[in-house]
C-alpha cells in the first residue's frame, strides 16, 4: 500500500465518502450522508444528501455547502463509487486542477 503524502495546509488534500442506510434526517428526504475529512486538521464535515443522489448533486453539495468558505482542495481521496468516477465528476475536478485519487472501499 501506497502512504500518502502529508499536505501541507488546511483543505489541501480531503478523504470522501458517503454514509448509506440511514433514518430519513427530521422531516427531510436525506437518508444518506457525505462525509468529508480534511487530511490537515482532521475536522469532519457531515452533509446530509440522498442515497441515489447523482454525481451533480454531489458536486454542487461540495461546490455550495464547503467549498464556499474554504479553498478548493487540490486532492480528493474516495472509493471508487460511480458518484466519484463519472465523467461529470472528472471534469469538475480538472476544472479546479484537483487530483481524484482512488481508495479500496472501507480502506483508507
Amino acid at each position: 500500500m501506497i502512504k500518502l503524502q502529508k499536505p501541507s495546509r488546511p483543505w489541501e488534500s480531503v478523504y470522501m465518502d458517503k454514509v448509506t442506510g440511514l433514518p430519513p434526517e427530521g422531516g427531510k428526504s436525506s437518508n444518506s450522508c457525505l462525509v468529508i475529512v480534511d487530511r490537515f486538521s482532521k475536522p469532519p464535515i457531515f452533509l446530509p444528501c440522498q442515497k441515489d443522489g447523482t454525481a451533480r448533486d454531489t458536486a454542487l453539495l461540495i461546490c455550495n455547502r464547503v467549498v464556499s468558505w474554504t479553498e478548493m482542495f487540490t486532492k480528493i481521496i474516495s472509493d471508487r463509487d460511480s458518484k466519484f468516477t463519472s465523467a461529470l465528476w472528472t471534469n469538475i475536478n480538472q476544472l479546479f486542477r484537483a487530483k481524484l485519487s482512488f481508495s479500496t472501499a472501507y480502506h483508507s
